[in-house]
């Protein structure tokens, strides 16, 4: 796995990106359905967008904890665009006087990741890149996704996401992910759930071949695996790309 960025970076791109989805979100008709999460209007997901960041402000402030605190989570008043930076502020403003090393109540307490305010940071930065190109895909200027926030979110992914979901329910298989940016990552499915370089050696079962930022897009199933090359058996990297919880 790839070390996370240094957490001031962290912050910056959480900043980036999420004005990277507002500036798309003021050239479009906000009840425009959005194509990678069709039950939501561009309204929608900057509302969403918007009550997840300011849910881990309130999280990371509340430090360690047994359980997620209490959270209000009311319609924004107002311009639409304005609460969305407020939501971005809040929660920046949390991490950084929580510093990385905070611990904190996380939902991925099954994974390898930390439950630290970190390890919040480096989440939200992924959050804010796919919901960021879904409002660039709504009004027609689809960007890829910045290598470097795409490298790191493929790796996130493989550790918090794969981590939390549990036991993989099909044959056992190694699934390669291979960016052209140059790293690859490879993950075993078992019954024990999905396993992050792995120390067995052996060829990977399929290998999903492309841009950083294409195989976020497919992994989250936003664009159609035939966006990217699979190498080897393409059936395993369908069950793969179905298991994944990233809709």
């Amino acid at each position: 796995m790839t070390p996370p960025l240094p957490f001031p970076e962290l912050l910056d791109l959480i900043a980036e990106r999420s004005a990277a989805l507002r500036q798309a979100v003021a050239t479009g008709d906000t009840e425009t359905r959005v194509p990678g999460c069709p039950d939501w209007s561009l309204r929608q997901l900057v509302v969403h967008l918007g009550a997840v960041q300011r849910w881990w402000a309130v999280v990371v402030a509340a430090g360690p904890v047994d359980s997620p605190p209490e959270f209000a989570d009311r319609e924004p008043t107002g311009d639409l665009i304005e609460w969305s930076a407020e939501s971005t502020r809040l929660l920046i403003d949390a991490l950084r006087v929580a510093g990385p090393d905070r611990d904190c109540w996380t939902w991925w307490g099954a994974s390898e990741a930390p439950m630290t305010s970190g390890a919040v940071a480096r989440h939200q930065v992924q959050e804010a890149a796919v919901h960021a190109w879904d409002a660039q895909e709504t009004v027609g200027k689809p960007q890829s996704i910045p290598a470097a926030v795409a490298v790191d979110t493929i790796d996130e992914l493989i550790v918090v996401t794969l981590g939390s979901i549990g036991a993989w329910p099909h044959r056992p298989a190694r699934i390669a992910l291979s960016a052209v940016e140059g790293p690859t990552w490879l993950v075993d499915l078992t019954p024990t759930g999905a396993k992050a370089d792995p120390v067995a050696g052996g060829e990977p079962l399929a290998t999903l071949r492309g841009s950083a930022s294409d195989l976020v897009l497919a992994v989250y199933k936003r664009i159609p695996l035939d966006r990217v090359e699979v190498d080897g058996d393409r059936a395993a990297v369908e069950e793969f790309l179905a298991w994944t919880d990233t809709e």
